[in-house]
């Protein structure tokens, strides 16, 4: 029998705005985001996602700094990063710390490793961005070794070599459960495969739909390889009200600030209200009242067979207040709806 769709909620920190319109201290926005989490867990909501940034307009550079402290005030919901650039750390420390939330969240822990489509941790930690697949490859493959909890033996070509080596704290009960975050890179999608771990795919812009290859090539290689398919889950952004006519005016400027501030960066045109609406329509912008977005995914986790969605739902500065209504309808109405669409 399959396996109930799960139900999760991902942020990156979004610095916030107060009642004036002013952006608040990151300290204010950390402690806002472990009350987001306590409601999430209070719905009854499966995982929470933090995600990884060192940059001004997010305030999380630790997640799992943040994931310890909602974890003492949680009872049920699994704590995890959205994404863990794996690539600009050591896979040993992020073992050990994700071990160390495992014990103190009594086996709720689990990692989202990935790339990073920000690139502002390599020269803050003194990479060289030129390695940037080399990283990866390299250091996925050393965190994959310790997954086994036996002593490790390996050797790499950018750090020191291991023999017998046991890392501690031991994850009390089980593996540490641990995901491929994948931006739409085929080779990733492999190498999800190759290690036998399930696929995080984050969808943050036009059809869903047009992931389905990757899906496809993911359970191709499982096969390939001998092994049954892991689990597949998305990450999408969204934002639920009343209404969807609420929904969207109260997302449009500050989603598109956020869009904009980004894309400046990346070379991206500005965006137009005519983009966000195709995005909202058509594409992978969960937004709008609970009916719309409980439809829209629950015709995702159809079509690419999910086990997971995880809706980013913090965007830019929108307010706090905004964001635990949004919270609160997901939890309350949007997922009964997905549940009774799926059967």
């Amino acid at each position: 029998m399959t396996a109930p769709l799960e139900f999760g909620l991902d942020t990156f920190g979004d610095v916030t705005k107060d009642a004036s319109g002013a952006l608040l201290p990151h300290a204010q926005v950390i402690r806002n985001l472990v009350d987001e989490a306590v409601l999430a867990d209070e719905l009854g909501l499966d995982f929470i996602g933090l995600g990884e940034h060192h940059r001004s307009d997010f305030a999380i550079s630790s997640p799992e700094t943040v994931l310890a402290a909602i974890a003492s005030r949680t009872k049920r919901i699994h704590l995890g990063s959205a994404l863990t650039v794996l690539s600009s750390d050591d896979p040993i420390r992020v073992f050990q710390r994700f071990a160390t939330l495992d014990a103190l969240s009594s086996g709720r822990a689990e990692v989202i490793l990935g790339r990073g489509s920000f690139t502002e941790s390599f020269p803050l930690f003194g990479f060289d961005l030129r390695k940037y697949e080399e990283l990866f490859e390299e250091k996925l493959d050393l965190f994959a070794a310790l997954l086994s909890q036996q002593p490790v033996t390996w050797q790499g070509k950018l750090r020191p070599p291991l023999k017998d080596q046991l890392v501690y704290p031991p994850v009390e009960n089980g593996q540490l459960k641990t995901w491929i975050g994948v931006g739409g890179s085929p080779k990733s999608v492999v190498r999800a495969a190759h290690y036998d771990l399930p696929l995080m795919l984050a969808i943050i812009g036009g059809d869903p739909e047009r992931f389905a290859p990757y899906v496809d090539l993911y359970h191709r290689a499982f096969k390939e390889f001998g092994r049954p398919a892991q689990q597949i889950g998305v990450h999408s952004p969204g934002y639920v009200a009343e209404t969807d006519e609420q929904a969207r005016e109260e997302l449009w400027l500050d989603y598109k600030a956020m869009r904009d501030r980004i894309g400046r960066e990346r070379g991206w045109p500005p965006m137009s209200s005519d983009e966000f609406v195709s995005e909202a329509e058509h594409g992978s912008l969960y937004v709008g009242s609970p009916e719309t977005v409980a439809r829209k995914i629950a015709k995702t986790a159809r079509t690419l067979g999910l086990a997971r969605f995880q809706l980013k739902y913090s965007a830019g500065p929108l307010p706090h207040e905004k964001l635990m209504r949004s919270i609160e309808l997901y939890g309350r109405k949007v997922v009964p709806m997905v549940r009774g669409m799926m059967g």
